[in-house]
């Protein structure tokens, strides 16, 4: 394990110069299900970029267990609205439009669930405080783009990949060898 930790000491993010009036967020929330083997409790991945630079990641357990992948999934979109607001309220504070969030989900039942305000008796046991979501949509705050699972960033951060593909989500990122240009 520590041989491949060694090989990335000259890894870092490479940052492009924003063109202007390019403000627009976009973020990609993900999750495992009952990841955690002793709690069983899933893992949380959220990543947003501004424009094409990341500036925010963010893996984490859950708080709760999920009895679903769609709930375990929910939880993750709801975690990546919130954190996707207030990034939205740091850029305006700088006086720029931030305009609305773009989150991009692989899970069709979680778009689904946040688009449509109505509870049905399959999601009556979320907890409340995860259908924040909803009213983030409902007022335009958060717009909701399905993505397909072999785009979904933020499996780098929730699962075990193929070496192949983590390498390549890794470089979709911004995370390159920054010593050698000529990688990148």
């Amino acid at each position: 394990m520590l041989r491949y930790i060694a090989g990335t000491l000259s890894y870092g993010c490479r940052y492009q110069r924003k063109k202007k009036g390019e403000t627009s967020l976009i973020g990609y929330s993900d999750s495992d299900l009952a990841g955690c083997i002793d709690t069983r409790k899933s893992t949380t991945g959220v990543l947003f970029f501004l424009g094409n630079n990341i500036v925010t990641w963010q893996s984490q357990k859950q708080k709760v267990v999920a009895l679903s992948s769609c709930e375990a999934e929910y939880i993750a979109a709801t975690t990546a609205a919130c954190q996707g607001i207030w990034l939205a309220l740091i850029v305006e504070l700088k006086g720029e439009e931030a305009g609305v969030v773009k989150l991009k989900i692989d899970n069709q039942s979680v778009i689904a669930l946040s688009k449509n305000a109505v509870f049905h008796d399959r999601s009556k046991h979320i907890d409340v405080r995860y259908h924040f979501i909803r009213e983030c949509v409902e007022e335009g705050r958060v717009e909701i783009d399905a993505i397909g699972t072999a785009e979904q960033l933020a499996d780098i951060q929730t699962k075990a990949l193929a070496r192949e593909h983590f390498c390549e989500l890794r470089s979709l990122i911004g995370v390159h060898d920054v010593q050698n240009r000529r990688k990148a």
